[in-house]
């Protein structure tokens, strides 16, 4: 299948990297893993052994008329050790390399269908100066942006991180969550051809 290049006319790219059935059943599960992975999963709370004090029984077995107890550092006293405590633990999901790769595919010819792919022959500014990025976007008229380059730019990466609605992210980096971040996606000619590498 061919795309528009902006400025250069069009280019050729494999149907089964740009020309996918959008699968949403399996992006739902792969963005859903990905921003799994993210969480901290430090949270940390202390059981009733954990408590300090606690080591004398706070009154006899029987004859008070109150409900035996052994120690006031159960979860039912103030101060007492909380049920069920939390630990820290991996809220990873494991995710084969097929269905990723599948997911990316699904996504970025969802992003073709509708017109949300831009793809321009080169990007690149001759000083790290937001006002020079922000006026090339503004030519191509773009708001709301991810920017994928073949590998990283230290020039554009200074130019893009003052820009509240632009990411920038080289093809090695790329994940679910990013390209559903923005509204459109500008990919360099470099870069999309190493996609179709990777991806095919």
């Amino acid at each position: 299948m061919k795309l528009k290049v902006q400025d250069k006319g069009s280019v050729d790219v494999l149907d089964s990297t740009f020309g996918a059935a959008y699968n949403e059943a399996l992006v739902h599960q792969v963005v859903t893993a990905h921003l799994s992975g993210a969480r901290a999963g430090t949270k940390a709370q202390k059981n009733r052994s954990a408590v300090r004090g606690g080591g004398a029984k706070p009154w006899r077995q029987k004859g008070t008329g109150r409900a035996r107890a052994g120690t006031i550092r159960s979860p039912i006293f103030v101060g007492g050790g909380r049920a069920f405590a939390a630990k820290p633990r991996s809220y990873e999901q494991k995710v084969n390399k097929k269905m990723y790769r599948a997911a990316l595919r699904s996504m970025l010819s969802e992003l073709v269908r509708q017109d949300r792919l831009v793809i321009v022959k080169e990007l690149s500014i001759e000083a790290p100066k937001t006002r020079q990025l922000a006026t090339k976007l503004k030519e191509l008229g773009l708001d709301s942006v991810l920017i994928l380059n073949e590998a990283f730019d230290e020039k554009l990466f200074l130019a893009a991180r003052n820009l509240p609605n632009v990411g920038i992210c080289d093809v090695a980096a790329i994940d679910p969550v990013v390209l559903i971040r923005f509204d459109k996606v500008l990919v360099t000619l470099p870069a999309l051809k190493l996609i179709e590498e990777r991806l095919s």
